[in-house]
């Protein structure tokens, strides 16, 4: 990454114009300490899965941002606060994860964020897990260590926490009624460790953030800030995430680069200029000019182009947008070659599709009988027309030959043969042992 200094005015204002400031503790202390010299800023990570989604990723690529601007980013993982779970934002008890599983959600998530910071350089980012300070404490230790620091009137009163001690069905345990104390600990430790003094968050992480900057202040009389962005979410009010069904994950085997392109091309004209803004790492003034754009001829999608090509090679890289690009092309007739089954069926995903013995194909299968057979004409006579008619594609190739036998050499990638009828009508062919 190429570090371009800035003020704290103008990187405060650039949040500003992408909309990514919900809250802050303290503006103008934020500000200050940003020209005063290298701030050091934290995000946590909660690991309940061993991926992260889109809504994730905003807080992390505000560390980005920080970074890029001359700062050091710290990503702290959830190994002990990850055993507990977060009440924020949820109405249900959260099922408990063994450490096992916890270690290896750590350990997955990790690859994935290292994409988006410089781990070298004079502020390379820290990547660090608080089961290795959480972990130390017995039960009496924390009491006195950080539970005495904090009424129950206090904690009572954190949104994320009245809301549920207000449900009297579903109410609140005393182990996530705790998380809170565990998140600002988190805060406390890395002040003392790595002078950090800004925690980033979503918006459902404010009660948790500004916990952490009490207990800085009353165990060593420091000063923490807090910043939270707003939470992702559709022109309908619904987040992004697991819980609400609707999470598009980075992890390339949950959710294809082909799919994660394909969610923003198919984004709604509602949202787009919000996600761009969000995601994009496209100056302001450019940004304004392409939404400018985008919303003189809406049909063109260019702002939904601009971001699925960007988002694509900055969460897969650059040959992954490749081959997406080739599966955007082959819909649209582009001949059908180089690509994996997983990338093949993910373009094909709502294609009806007819599954054979791969032993047939070293015998050949008719072609005529293959259009027939996967619905895409009545019968051999018709099937026979539509190739007659130069209307009748392998793999987006036209059939010329009515009497062709398809065999291993006609295969679009390891086990499918691609067949269309006309423009746009598919049908998929599967082979398997």
């Amino acid at each position: 990454m190429s570090e371009v200094k800035q003020s704290g005015e103008a990187i405060l204002d650039d949040l500003k114009r992408r909309g990514l400031i919900h809250q802050t503790t303290d503006e103008e202390g934020i500000v200050a300490a940003l020209n005063r010299g290298r701030v050091t800023a934290y995000v946590g990570v909660d690991p309940t899965a061993n991926t992260i989604h889109l809504g994730h990723l905003l807080p992390i690529l505000a560390l980005r941002r920080l970074q890029l601007a001359g700062h050091r980013p710290i990503v702290v993982f959830g190994g002990a606060t990850g055993m507990i779970g977060d009440p924020s934002g949820k109405s249900d008890e959260r099922v408990l994860l063994d450490e096992e599983t916890i270690e290896a959600n750590c350990a997955a998530i990790r690859g994935q964020i290292s994409r988006f910071l410089d781990l070298e350089g004079p502020n390379a980012a820290i990547l660090t897990n608080n089961i290795d300070w959480i972990g130390k404490f017995s039960y009496i230790d924390w009491l006195r260590e950080v539970g005495k620091h904090f009424t129950v009137n206090y904690m009572s009163a954190k949104e994320s926490v009245r809301r549920r001690l207000e449900d009297r069905d579903q109410g609140i345990s005393y182990t996530e009624f705790s998380y809170m104390l565990l998140q600002s600990f988190d805060f406390l430790e890395l002040y003392r460790r790595h002078d950090c003094t800004l925690q980033i968050g979503g918006s459902d992480q404010w009660g948790n953030i500004t916990a952490g900057i009490e207990l800085i202040r009353r165990k060593v009389q420091g000063q923490g800030y807090g910043l939270t962005l707003p939470l992702v979410t559709t022109s309908t009010g619904q987040k992004f995430g697991k819980s609400e069904g609707n999470a598009v994950w980075l992890d390339a085997e949950q959710t294809s680069p082909y799919e994660l392109y394909q969610y923003f091309m198919r984004a709604d004209d509602r949202d787009i200029a919000t996600y761009i803004r969000y995601f994009s790492f496209k100056t302001n003034d450019e940004l304004d000019e392409l939404i400018a754009a985008h919303e003189a001829e809406p049909h063109r999608r260019l702002a939904q182009r601009a971001l699925a090509v960007e988002l694509t090679e900055l969460i897969h890289g650059k040959e992954a947008l490749r081959r997406v690009e080739l599966a955007t092309e082959i819909l649209f007739g582009r001949e059908i070659e180089g690509l994996e089954d997983k990338e093949l069926l993910a373009i094909f995903a709502d294609v009806p599709s007819v599954a054979l013995s791969k032993a047939i194909l070293s015998e050949g299968v008719p072609l005529l009988d293959a259009f027939a057979d996967a619905g895409l004409a009545k019968s051999k006579g018709e099937a026979r027309r539509l190739i007659r008619s130069g209307g009748a594609y392998i793999n987006n190739r036209r059939a010329e030959d009515e009497n062709h036998t398809l065999t291993s050499a006609d295969l679009a990638s390891e086990t499918v043969i691609v067949l269309r009828s006309g423009k746009k009508k598919y049908a998929l062919l599967r082979f398997s042992e």
